[in-house]
């Protein structure tokens, strides 16, 4: 028997047990599409959260302050007033700091935006004037603050996309005046959008102005972060290194352990943030595994089923010369055949999946070609393998008896 008309025979045998064939790869389609939804849900949660850290900067560094402490009351980290606009101006000294290329101090306080009849809340940052360069952010309207505007305190205000559209200020916002907490503000500029993914906060829904307008309205010299950029992504390290150790220095602190600040750098920020996401999607892919592992079994199971119900079958061709390979080859070719129907049909429900489930949730899921078409080989070679058992099972009939058999 030639190996198409062995494919042919195979085919013929699935086509007999339609309903039987279907359940079959059901399981494996379940299994499929379970595996691609999983992963893709991981490296589009994954997507999500470096497109957010990535809005923050690149080759970026945070410092927050360290906890307060009040009595036997501790606050959390960051709560302390230990860092301040001194200590930043201290950072951009090439000198001490030959590998930070940027520096941005920023305070921070939510605060009720009112232009016209429109009121919105949201977060007012006040910064300095390399705040756009060390943040990765432009202008799309206007300009940013001058180094005059800086040091006369001046109340200008930036705004972000979604607090312009909020305030009713998309059409020729620049001029317009703001109330911010009851204090006038001139717009000067709206920023671009960040294009961040990010529900936990939109990057987009801010309001920046001069760090010293906002220590004079506040009344306070202490910042809640700085941002800083290293030259390049090869000497973060460095630059982490070079402001940790000027920040002891200014603390009057001898041991590092006992520092009154943190750095944080970008990449420990993403290792953080898809820490858990990895986790989850390792636990998801595992049960996604098992329903494939089911899948197969049901497969094998199939097989045995049509191994013994053509007992006569089998006989009959080897006792017309067909060889144990042969018979081997058919049903190995009709359990691929039911992995190959499962996995194309499981890949398309995955595909379909990634499409309309973001629709109800706030994930995205991200479907990769090289998943898709992994997924598809290894629903084949389950098949193989679950069929293999089944198929020397068929193969070793001796054919009297398998002539005898009723």
């Amino acid at each position: 028997m030639s190996f198409f008309e062995t494919v042919r025979s195979g085919l013929e045998a699935i086509a007999t047990h339609r309903m039987r064939s279907g359940l079959t790869v059901l399981g494996i389609l379940i299994g499929i599409a379970a595996v691609i939804l999983t992963v893709g849900l991981g490296e589009g949660a994954t997507a999500s959260v470096n497109s957010a850290i990535n809005s923050l900067g690149t080759n970026l560094l945070i410092v927050t302050p360290g906890s307060s402490s009040t009595g036997l009351v501790r606050g959390g980290a960051g709560s302390a007033d230990t860092l301040t606009y001194a200590n930043a101006q201290d950072l951009a000294n090439k000198k001490d700091c030959p590998d930070i290329a940027g520096v941005a101090p920023q305070v921070s306080a939510f605060a009720t935006l009112v232009a016209g009849s429109q009121n919105w809340t949201t977060t007012v940052y006040g910064s300095t004037t390399q705040w756009l360069s060390v943040r990765g952010r432009s202008i799309a309207e206007g300009s940013w603050f001058t180094p005059s505007q800086m040091s006369h305190a001046g109340n200008v205000v930036v705004l972000g996309q979604t607090t312009a559209q909020e305030l009713g200020l998309t059409f020729n916002p620049i001029g317009q005046t703001v109330n911010i907490d009851n204090v006038p503000f001139t717009v000067i500029g709206v920023l671009n959008s960040s294009g961040s993914s990010s529900s936990a906060q939109n990057q987009d829904d801010l309001a920046v102005v001069p760090l010293t307008t906002a220590e004079e309205v506040t009344g306070s010299t202490t910042v809640s972060t700085i941002y800083l950029q290293a030259k390049s992504q090869s000497t973060l390290d460095a630059a982490d290194q070079e402001a940790t150790n000027l920040l002891l220095q200014l603390h009057g602190i001898t041991n590092p352990t006992e520092a009154d600040f943190t750095i944080t750098s970008e990449s420990s920020l993403v290792s953080t943030a898809t820490s858990v996401d990895r986790t989850l999607t390792v636990l998801l892919g595992g049960i996604a595994a098992i329903s494939l592992l089911v899948g197969g079994i049901g497969v094998m199971n199939i097989m045995l089923v049509s191994v013994t119900e053509r007992v006569r079958e089998i006989g009959l061709r080897k006792a017309l010369g067909a060889t144990p390979g042969v018979i081997r080859r058919q049903f190995l070719i009709e359990a691929s055949t039911l992995g190959l129907a499962g996995g194309l049909a499981g890949a398309a429900l995955g595909i379909i999946g990634a499409e309309v489930i973001p629709h109800f949730i706030s994930n995205k899921i991200s479907i990769s070609g090289f998943a898709t078409v992994g997924a598809v080989i290894v629903a084949v070679a389950i098949g193989i393998i679950f069929g293999v058992y089944p198929a020397s099972r068929a193969a070793r009939l001796a054919p009297i008896e398998a002539l005898r058999s009723e």
